[in-house]
């Protein structure tokens, strides 16, 4: 399999590096230091097109496909994940399922603001007493004539709450099938609907600059014509969604783990400590090797999941093993970046520290690692514990 990218595709990785250096590295810090949204930033991705990668030109997207996203978000995450992430969430979470499940006229209403970065869509799946057991939905959507009736909660809810957040959808217990297990459904809520809480914005240990709530819903109504592809199939479409979204994390995840590596080699040559470059010691250059081995497989791995999954193929099992294999290098990379940087690596200022904050929760969103390797033996044959 060749995993040299096509002139395309290469073209795209290009455009998205220069954006990167050249307007998000100048301003990040300060934005990420003051724990606000970058709109500025994020209006310049809509203007690029990237929000509209994966989708049909019809509805304002670019025609392309999901390996397109993936190599904008590592070009990204090796400069800083919360812009990343905005952009993962925004396509694979929020536009995505509309996108794949929506009627004609869902797609029509919501994809074109979506796609131009006008608006940002959310996927409320998480709740407080749910975390990994996504299957465990409280929250719930009650039939009333001709609109649904929601009521629950929902947590880490990434684009929430931004000042540009169109809708979020929401998963919700609608019934009950015959032997009494839930049917939950997805419901889209368009912000500003009353009932509809967004509260303020979590205090996080990392992804600073990217806008993360709890959200509530009191007696809520929408439209029936609001439900999402058919009623009781939501745990479907969720799935299928993380088993996408898997891959994106993976390449966001593979960016941090190169931008710790790019970071490094300009602070070994730079860094002098008893009278020459810390990069003329083997023990950084080794330090530093391993870093680029690591990121390396990392590409690897989310490469092979994205071509299957474009070319139709299964890819579940390719998925949860780049996932896997990208966060748990991207925490790896982060902690010897900033080993490297010494003391510096714990200043603000110097971007491996935001890397080393921003790269453990790629252990445990869109699926913890502990998820991944169960998703892993389960397709190699192991029975559900």
């Amino acid at each position: 399999m060749d995993h040299r990218l096509s002139p395309e595709h290469e073209e795209l990785r290009r455009t998205v590096e220069a954006f990167a250096h050249d307007v998000v590295a100048p301003k990040i810090g300060d934005f990420y230091e003051r724990h606000e949204f970058p709109y500025e930033i994020v209006r310049e991705m809509g203007r690029m097109g990237l929000f509209g990668l994966p989708f049909p030109e019809e509805y304002g997207g670019m025609g392309g496909d999901y390996f397109a996203l993936g190599i904008a978000l590592e070009e990204l995450a090796r400069v800083d994940s919360s812009v990343a992430i905005t952009l993962e969430a925004g396509v694979s979470l929020g536009a995505m399922p509309i996108h794949l499940f929506g009627t004609d006229e869902q797609k029509r209403a919501w994809l074109p603001k979506l796609c131009a970065g006008e608006a940002l869509g959310a996927f409320g799946l998480t709740e407080p007493d749910g975390g990994s057991d996504a299957g465990g939905t409280r929250t719930t959507a009650v039939r009333d004539g001709d609109d649904w009736v929601i009521n629950g909660s929902k947590c880490f809810i990434t684009n929430s709450g931004t000042d540009i957040t169109g809708l979020v959808t929401v998963t919700a217990v609608t019934g009950r099938k015959d032997d009494g297990r839930p049917l939950i459904s997805s419901i889209i809520v368009p912000s500003g609907t009353p009932g509809f809480t967004v509260a303020a914005p979590y205090s996080k240990v990392g992804w600073n600059a990217s806008d993360t709530r709890e959200l509530s819903f009191s007696d809520v109504r929408v439209p029936a014509a609001n439900l999402l592809g058919e009623e009781g199939r939501g745990y479907a479409q969720f799935l299928r969604i993380l088993d996408e979204g898997r891959v994106a994390i993976s390449a966001l995840a593979t960016g941090l783990a190169q931008g710790c590596v790019d970071e490094s080699v300009k602070y070994a040559h730079e860094r002098h400590a008893f009278g020459r470059p810390i990069g003329a010691n083997q023990a950084i250059q080794f330090k530093i090797a391993d870093m680029e081995m690591r990121a390396h497989m990392a590409r690897v791995g989310w490469y092979d999941a994205a071509s299957r999954m474009v070319a139709g193929e299964p890819f579940k099992k390719q998925a949860a093993i780049a996932k896997l294999y990208s966060s748990t290098v991207a925490v790896d990379n982060a902690r010897e970046a900033t080993q490297i940087h010494g003391g510096y690596g714990f200043m603000n200022e110097y971007p491996v520290a935001r890397m080393w904050r921003d790269s453990k929760i790629l252990e445990i969103g869109e699926g913890t690692s502990e998820v991944q390797r169960m998703l892993i033996a389960r397709e190699l044959g192991f029975a559900a514990s």
